[in-house]
């Protein structure tokens, strides 16, 4: 339990950290990185398999969970516009 966990805020770090460099613009912190890539890993999953793409192993859920992430901050910054 307490290590899926700890997978999980590592793949967010990972993925929020790498949708903020590849989105550009100001970043969110290290707390709101982890929380956009934790959630982007699940946005990113239901996207896909929506698609009928499924990735599998450590580096495909951190592509997923970028993708998401990278969806994510899309999202807030169209809606920060409005």
């Amino acid at each position: 339990m307490l290590t899926n966990l700890i997978w999980w805020v590592i793949v967010g770090l990972i993925a929020g950290w790498a949708a903020g460099k590849i989105m550009k613009g100001g970043g969110y912190g290290v707390v709101m990185d982890i929380i956009l890539g934790i959630v982007g890993a699940v946005v990113g999953g239901w996207l896909l398999g929506a698609l009928g793409i499924h990735a599998g192993g450590l580096i495909g859920t951190i592509v997923v969970a970028i993708i998401g992430a990278m969806f994510l901050i899309w999202l807030t910054r169209l809606l920060k516009k409005a």
